[in-house]
């Protein structure tokens, strides 16, 4: 397709917790990337720590923009964030918004995540849980690391700790605090379109029984796994993706907040196995496509 139909500047998507660009050839942004690219659009897909603050990732993700600004020429980025990814780019913005042409949250816990409160009470500072935990989690990130083929550069930071603490309500509440552009002033509202030059958008998804659990769905352990992670949820009970609520994603533009897509589906995993009733592809090429309308 033509570059016509692509956005002006650069997209760079930014995962979230535990997240990669590449493991042995498999993708993050399952299919999202070679679409959009399809489309025309410069796509850089991102590596920032896998567990680590969401200050941390964000200060990693401005000397990669820095990196994409001096590559490519572009004046400014689009950030994509999915999940803690979406905090990671708020603080960039924030910080550096001559840098950013937007920023587009996807089912990211931008009033936290009701399962990190959880674990926080079942797991507190100092308990052999909380130890435990944080032991599987380095492993984890430690093996995605060994299995990373689409970053090059020096080893990145792990802090558990940290990471819990960045995704909690009370930990996304201080962050908030000093980052809050493109919040809702009310629970469930949209927040400012544009802060500081930067366009902000949201979307997210909601589980729905007889559409998030069936076709691909029934084949992929993530779905599984969301399901269970919901039955943690209490403020959004039936009204979430499994790890983000659906009223606790929104930033800027809400394009919308409940797609039936978990919290791995609307990224196109496991293998592009998804629910019936939602294309995640799809959604990204639309929003470029918004991007571009809009002369961004």
């Amino acid at each position: 397709m033509s570059s016509s139909a692509a956005p002006r500047y650069p997209l760079v998507l930014v995962p979230g917790l535990l997240g990669f660009i590449s493991l042995l050839g498999y993708p993050y942004w399952y299919g999202i990337v070679s679409a959009l690219r399809r489309l025309g659009a410069r796509v850089f897909p991102v590596l920032v720590s896998s567990v680590h603050s969401s200050e941390v990732r964000g200060e990693q993700l401005l000397l990669r923009i820095g990196e994409i600004l001096q590559q490519t020429g572009a004046e400014k980025v689009h950030l994509i964030g999915h999940s803690q990814g979406a905090l990671t780019a708020r603080y960039v913005a924030a910080l550096r918004p001559e840098w950013v042409a937007s920023v587009t949250s996807v089912a990211g816990p931008n009033h936290g995540s009701e399962l990190a409160d959880f674990l926080q009470r079942k797991a507190p500072h100092g308990s052999l849980r909380e130890r435990l935990l944080a032991f599987l989690l380095r492993a984890v990130a430690r093996c995605m690391a060994w299995l990373e083929r689409g970053y090059t550069g020096p080893p990145l930071p792990m802090d558990v700790a940290a990471a819990q603490q960045s995704l909690t309500s009370a930990g996304v509440a201080a962050f908030n605090a000093q980052y809050p552009q493109g919040l809702p002033e009310s629970w469930g509202g949209e927040g400012a379109a544009e802060v500081a030059g930067v366009r902000y958008y949201s979307w997210s998804g909601t589980l729905q029984a007889g559409i998030t659990d069936k076709d691909g769905n029934r084949f992929d352990g993530p779905n599984v796994a969301c399901r269970l992670f919901a039955r943690t949820f209490r403020r959004e009970a039936g009204q979430c993706d499994g790890m983000v609520g659906r009223y606790s994603s929104h930033l800027g533009t809400v394009i919308g907040d409940s797609y039936p897509l978990d919290h791995f589906d609307i990224v196109n995993q496991t293998f592009g196995l998804v629910g019936k009733g939602a294309d995640p592809v799809r959604l990204f090429v639309e929003h470029a496509q918004r991007l571009q309308a809009a002369g961004l």
